[in-house]
Order: C-alpha cells, then structure tokens, then sequence
C-alpha cells in the first residue's frame, strides 16, 4: 500500500511513490525519539544545539536552488517563489540558532517572601509534527527549528505529496549534526497518528493544516492531555479604509491573494472597501488580477503563478466557485480550469446566506465586499469563523491603530504585504487555531517551564 507520492500537478505526471511507514517502523520512531530525549536531549545545551541548527540554515542556502526544485516538482511553487521558500527557511534557522539560547535562558522571580526563585526553560520530550503541502520547508523550519534548539526530539509526518522534501530535510539535519534518533521522518497513515499521538512517550503535538484536521488532532490529543499548537485555516481580511492611491492598494490585494498561487492560509481573501472607493477598487483590482490569468509552468524562471497543487485541489475549487456563482454572487474571470491549472477569478455580491461567505476559497479568487462605513468593515471582517492574519490599507495611523485593537485576528499588518519575517510571532484565533510560532514565543510553546526555588539563597 502507498500512499505519498510526487505527483507533478503541472502536467499530472507520477513521478515516484513510497511506501507508507509499517506499523513497527511507527513503533520505533517514538522509542528511538524518547531515547533521545533521554540522552541527547540532556546532554548537550542549547548553545550546542542552536550551533547545529545554523548549520542547517548555511546548508539550505547551499543547496537552495536543488530544494527548490524538488517542491516546484512536488506542489508546483514557482521556482522563484520556491527559492524565496527556502532562503525564508534559512532565515529561521539563522534566527533561532543566533537567539535561541538566549531567549531559554533561566527567568528569575522576584520572591515576596525572600529566597530565589527561577523558571527554568527545560526540553518537554519527543514532539510530533503534521506539515502541510502548500510551504513543504517554512512550515518545517518555524516547527523543527526552535524545538530542536529547545532540545525536543521530533517525529515529523510530513503531506502525502511532499515525500522528497520530506526526505531532504531530514537529511540536512542529519548531516549538519541532529542525531539520527532526534529527527525522523515517517510516512504515517491516518491511523498511524492517532497511535502517536496517544503514545506517552510523545509530549506534544503541532499541526499546520485544515481546520477539520485541526479539530480531529485537538481531540485525540485533548483524550491523551498533551498540548497542541495548531495553525489552521483563515480567511483573512484586507481591509481598505483610507488611501490616497486606490490603484496601489488593489495593487497590494493582488499581491496579498496570489502569494503562492492563491495557496496560503493567511493569503488576503476577502477584500473589504468603504463605499467610496469600493467601484475603482473592484474595477482595478479585477484588471489586476486578470492580468495574470495565465499560468506559467512553475519550473521555468518568470512566472509567478503556477497550476494549484493538485487536480483535486483545482476540482474543489471549482465547485466552491460555482456554487457561489449559483448562490448569486457576480464572477469575473477568463478560461476553464484546465487540470490543476485554475484561471483567476475576482468573486463580488457575496451575501452572508451563501457558503462562500464563511468558506476558505484556497486558491486564485479574489472575492470584494462593499462596506458602509469603518465600522461596517471591522464588522465584516470579525463576521468569519477563521481569525488568523489581516492587512489594512489605512494612511491614517491613529484610525489604524484603533482598529487593530477591535480585529479578531492574530496578526495586523498595516500598509504593508509580505510583512512576515523569522522573528514575528505567527498564529490565529478562532478557528484558525491556536499558538504561536515563529520570533521570541515561537520556542516557548514546548517548553517545561519548570520552577526552582531556594529558601534561603540569595540571587546572583
């Protein structure tokens, strides 16, 4: 039985399958990892881990045009945009392995009753990670990185369609000085995870998927009492409230939705106007996004958007789109989907009664909502049951402010897309999940936050 395979979504092509993991090699990651913890863990310091993971960083930049090639193969990134994947992963690594030590430094108390009091930033024990197709390395790199640096093992269940990615970045960590027995990588099933995860010897549980894997994961790991991080879906909301220059902020929308080819979970994907630019914003922002209609085979240089993932993921789309459109809501685009190839559309006159309102459209849609007033908008964008990442275009500081306070999202970015970087924290509310990766919280979230206190000793 096989179920991961490197499946070329720009032409359909199979081109190598692998075995799904045996029941005794699962068995084997999750004792291997513990002895890990028991061993490696304890016996070196985060210094000495973060130095590994910098090498790591310096081999990604090495080899970034070889990674890249392999997920432009596996998911159809852009070849650019897969370059850009990896030297973002790179960043991470330099970031953690620069900072990391420093940031699991002792916190001392301040005792009410005297004496000294410390928390100390212990590892947590073998940790289980569920990676997503649509940033086969970004995803991997803000888990992995800080975890290995706090000094917690790591089983990593990576997407069915990404195996040699998968592969390459274990290997990389093997050679740059992660034990064998602190990384593996295994091609679980289903059933396979639900066994890890109720597995004692692993601690916790970090996932980066739908938010129906979210919520199965939430559970099992809730009956076993083991933490979650967990970064699921999102809808995010780009905002436009007061501009100067409506043609560059349909500029930025554009930007904010085809990142990846529309597939990222903090992609802007619902455009909300104020009344008085919302006809020139739809007006440009559809030209715009027409203008890039045609998508390029992602393995060449010059294109910036490629064929979704898969013919499923282009298939689901589609129907998403065309019970919108059945709903009664207005469509603009130019083609059929042809394979997993799918034509940009720019959705309005969504209502709140249609699917589409509260759905995450994961692809190169664009929808646009007309609204009254300020906060019209702040009540449009809250009304989704995701709440990970926004952008606003509001030169105004002081009304931007005010209204990041009253957005229930995770992130607010004001006047600026792409704003992402190793070390901001990145997460949601909602159903977006919970947690945080990435910055100075990223490393904190699998820690043993674990108290010392002397009676009588005095602080250094």
């Amino acid at each position: 039985m096989t179920g991961y395979a490197v499946t070329n979504p720009a032409n359909g092509e199979v081109i190598k399958t692998y075995e799904t993991a045996t029941d005794a090699q699962i068995e084997a990651a999750a004792a291997k990892t513990f002895e890990a913890y028991e061993q490696w863990s304890r016996s070196t310091t985060p210094a000495e881990r973060a130095a590994i993971i910098g090498r790591v960083a310096e081999i990604f930049n090495e080899r970034k045009e070889e990674l890249a090639a392999i997920i432009t193969r596996e998911m159809g990134k852009p070849v650019e945009q897969a370059i850009g994947e990896v030297e973002f992963s790179a960043a991470i690594f330099e970031y953690y392995a620069e900072n990391g030590p420093k940031l699991l430094e002792d916190e001392p108390i301040e005792a009410a009753t005297g004496g000294y009091a410390v928390i100390r930033k212990d590892p947590l024990g073998p940790l289980l990670g569920i990676m997503p197709w649509n940033y086969p390395y970004y995803q991997v790199a803000r888990f992995a990185g800080p975890n290995l640096v706090v000094g917690n093992p790591i089983v990593l269940k990576h997407a069915e369609q990404c195996p040699e990615s998968a592969l390459a970045i274990e290997k990389i960590f093997h050679e740059a000085g992660i034990p064998e027995n602190a990384y593996i990588n295994v091609f679980a099933s289903h059933d396979q995870i639900s066994t890890l995860i109720a597995d004692p010897r692993v601690r916790g549980i970090s996932l980066t998927g739908s938010e129906r894997a979210g919520a199965i994961v939430a559970e099992q790991a809730g009956r076993a009492l083991k933490k979650c991080v967990l970064e699921l879906g999102g809808s995010d909301p780009f905002l436009v409230l007061d501009t100067s220059d409506v043609d560059a902020a349909a500029e930025m929308a554009v930007a904010g939705r085809m990142e990846n080819s529309g597939q990222a979970c903090n992609a802007s994907k619902r455009c909300i106007v104020l009344d008085k630019y919302y006809d020139e914003f739809v007006e440009k922002f559809t030209a715009k996004m027409m203008a890039q209609n045609e998508a390029k085979d992602p393995s060449q240089a010059g294109g910036d958007f490629g064929p979704l993932s898969s013919l499923k993921a282009a298939e689901g789309l589609e129907k998403q789109v065309e019970s919108a459109v059945a709903d009664g809501a207005k469509i603009t685009k130019q083609g059929e989907r042809d394979g997993a190839h799918f034509p940009t559309a720019v959705l309005t006159d969504i209502t709140p009664d249609m699917a589409a309102y509260r759905e995450e459209l994961f692809g190169p849609v664009g929808t646009v909502y007309r609204a009254k007033d300020v906060e019209d908008a702040i009540r449009i964008a809250n009304d989704s049951p995701y709440g990970l990442g926004s952008i606003m275009v509001c030169e105004d500081e002081n009304l931007a402010l005010e209204v990041a306070a009253k957005l229930d999202t995770g992130m607010v970015y004001i006047n600026e897309v792409g704003g992402e970087s190793a070390e901001l924290p990145f997460g949601g509310v909602k159903n977006s999940g919970y947690g945080r990766e990435l910055g100075p919280v990223g490393i904190q979230d699998f820690v043993n936050k674990k108290l010392i206190r002397f009676k009588d000793k005095a602080a250094n």
